[in-house]
């Protein structure tokens, strides 16, 4: 079972913290696989509505060894950008920890990051890591996930998973419904008032966790 974390990092050495400071208005991301490679701190990042002066802060981002346009132009562009030795990345030591970085993308203060991990020991040695560095390290969720692969974790209990897929395939979300909460709680052999509860609470988490990602 994977581990699934949701973080905020932020440190004023790490990549683009600059350039995400004096362009609040701009969103950064980095391209999905990108820059795990130790060896040449390469990454890959689509930048939404990135302003006039955005690339003269890149030259002037200590952050940024090199920079190019990729492709786009308004409102988003793909920029290709390499960073000195000194810039402070957490995508090695997650790789080293036989993690992946699912999602990366800027906020006010530096990054919010999604990453999946084999476990809970591995995500503790990356917040070790990241405490030995100075890097702030927040954790803002964390799910537990079945298979190891690339979906969006959905949190879900299996009783509410259950409840959900046996509510789904009978028709009840359908209009007008083709079957009510009596006949989902007889299938499953448990009261109304049961399946209605694994029934809300599992939409709930669902909402969380595909629509309230940041």
């Amino acid at each position: 079972m994977s581990v699934i974390a949701v973080a905020d990092i932020g440190h004023p050495d790490m990549s683009l913290d600059p350039t995400i400071r004096e362009c609040p208005d701009t969103t950064i991301r980095v391209v999905h696989h990108s820059g795990t490679d130790p060896e040449t701190a390469i990454f890959f990042y689509i930048v939404e509505n990135p302003g006039e002066g955005f690339e003269q802060q890149l030259d002037e981002d200590h952050t940024v060894a090199e920079w190019g346009l990729v492709a786009g132009l308004e409102p988003t562009r793909v920029y290709r950008i390499r960073h000195p030795p000194e810039t402070k990345l957490i995508s090695p030591k997650t790789s080293e920890l036989s993690g992946l970085m699912r999602r990366a993308i800027t906020n006010a203060r530096g990054w919010t990051v999604r990453l999946q991990f084999p476990d809970r020991n591995a995500l503790a040695a990356l917040a070790e890591y990241c405490d030995t560095e100075n890097i702030s390290f927040t954790l803002q969720k964390m799910f537990r996930q079945d298979e190891w692969d690339g979906g969006v974790p959905t949190g879900l209990t299996e009783a509410q998973r259950e409840a959900l897929m046996t509510a789904y395939k009978n028709g009840y979300f359908e209009e007008p419904r083709e079957a009510r909460l009596d006949d989902i709680a007889d299938e499953l052999d448990l009261s109304p008032t049961a399946i209605g509860g694994r029934i809300r609470r599992g939409t709930a988490k669902l909402v969380e966790t595909t629509l309230f990602d940041d």
